[in-house]
């Protein structure tokens, strides 16, 4: 028998790890490092920048899509298995 995934705790555990990613790159990115990952997530994002209000939409953001995805994932694996 094989195990199934709760989808609700993929999604928000990669939720969490992104907006925090989200976190860590913005900080980074005010502080001038990585600055070609920066201005990448910034034509990815619709809400990113490097401001402290662009840095909370990049995780709000990220952590929308990512929930989404982790779920997305967890149900079609628990279907197919």
């Amino acid at each position: 028998m094989t195990q199934k995934i709760n989808e609700k705790v993929l999604g928000y555990s990669l939720a969490i790890v992104s907006a925090l990613f989200m976190l860590l790159l913005g900080i980074a990115g005010y502080l001038g490092v990585y600055t070609g990952a920066v201005n990448a997530m910034a034509q990815w994002h619709i809400l990113f920048s490097i401001t402290p209000l662009g840095i909370i939409g990049g995780m709000i953001e990220a952590a929308f899509w990512s929930f989404i995805a982790g779920w997305l994932i967890g149900y079609f694996y628990n279907k197919c298995s």
